[in-house]
């Protein structure tokens, strides 16, 4: 699911081509880019019949504050046959290492109905790919498979899901009523890559996003109130953790076009940047105590999901 997926940096291609060879069918919902995004060229470019691509059309009038993504995500669940739904956003990646477990423990789980879905870890990336958040605040698990099922829908933001019996088809939102997902761990990770771009990239998908969480009047007010706005810079990336791991295969194209390595050295430079949640100073602290004094249980973890033991 996306829209001006190329403009702004998404490794669409990639998210794809990493989970296609587990897939019977691999349903891709583009919305309605400007004429200069290639996305659809990049998606048709892998050739594989497996892949069906969806035109859509984005109101976020009708689904504001981000609940378009949600919207188009269920467009593309109503597409979806067979039993096991792998959802992946566009930023979003998985290890060809990891493949077989996902199929197994699919296999595993097919007749178990209790099971409403699978909880996979997370690899948050932050400014290139060497670095990755393990720090307060950054979800550490999420639901990434689904069952199909008339009840589950994406949720809020697009995030997760839930079931939601009777849904209206507009509250994306809505707390009342709606069911969390029994979910089943599964040992393997999603490399998340949302925030690694060049700076000016950076700035545009945060305007995008922005626009679709707060409304095209509230963003041109706050562009004219401070042009720096969005303008963006990652900070200090030696307080970040170091990824000693590989990347998927699929990223290879991504990795060999990281350019912006002397921008990064410069970071930490703009005065009009508000912090980063990751510097702020209770952030830190909640880090330092989650690390080094609860031995990496996290304080305070929402977790949209009941977890089982199977």
């Amino acid at each position: 699911m996306g829209k001006n997926v190329s403009k702004l940096y998404y490794p669409m291609k990639a998210s794809i081509m990493s989970i296609l060879p587990i897939v019977d069918e691999f349903i891709v919902v583009l919305g309605n880019s400007d004429a200069d995004d290639t996305a659809r060229q990049e998606v048709e470019s892998i050739g594989d019949s497996k892949i069906k691509i969806i035109d859509t059309i984005w109101d976020i009038e009708k689904f504001p504050r981000g609940m378009e993504h949600a919207h188009q995500t269920d467009i593309a669940i109503s597409y979806c046959t067979g039993d096991w739904l792998f959802y992946l956003q566009a930023d979003e990646v998985v290890h060809e290492k990891d493949l077989p477990v996902i199929k197994k423990r699919c296999e595993e789980l097919l007749n178990d109905y209790s099971v409403d879905g699978l909880l996979f870890n997370y690899y948050h990336f932050w400014g290139d790919y060497n670095h990755y958040h393990d720090s307060h605040g950054w979800y550490r698990k999420e639901i990434r498979i689904i069952r199909k099922n008339p009840e589950i829908h994406s949720w809020e933001s697009a995030q997760s899901f839930r079931k939601i019996p009777g849904f209206d088809g507009l509250n994306y939102r809505q707390q009342e009523g709606t069911i969390k997902l029994n979910v089943a761990q599964i040992d393997a990770h999603i490399y998340h890559y949302g925030w690694v771009r060049p700076p000016a990239y950076m700035k545009s998908k945060n305007k995008a996003l922005n626009t679709n969480h707060k409304g095209k009047s509230k963003i041109a007010e706050l562009e004219r109130l401070n042009s720096h706005y969005f303008d963006f810079d990652y900070g200090d990336l030696r307080k970040l953790a170091m990824f000693k791991g590989t990347h998927p295969k699929a990223m290879k194209e991504y990795l060999d076009k990281f350019n912006w390595a002397d921008e990064l050295v410069r970071a930490n430079k703009n005065k009009y940047r508000l912090p980063h949640k990751h510097e702020k100073l209770r952030y830190r602290l909640a880090t330092f105590v989650e690390k080094y004094i609860l031995f990496g249980r996290p304080i305070g973890e929402f977790k949209n999901y009941i977890l089982l033991k199977r």
